[in-house]
């Protein structure tokens, strides 16, 4: 995944009852849990965590 692909976030991060859309404003390889992944959604939200809590939106 790169900066500006759609991504579909956990409900785990969101706390939300589905997945919901964002994009990808940041990706970082952090050297204690390895990928971090910042997205954005349509309200302006932002959400962070470990890469496994996103995928691809198609």
């Amino acid at each position: 995944m790169r900066l500006g692909d759609y991504v579909l976030i956990s409900p785990e991060i969101t706390h939300k009852s589905d997945w919901i859309e964002g994009r990808i404003i940041e990706v970082e390889d952090n050297p204690f849990v390895g990928i971090v992944i910042s997205a954005e959604t349509a309200d302006r939200d932002i959400f962070f965590g470990k890469d496994c809590y996103f995928r691809k939106a198609s």
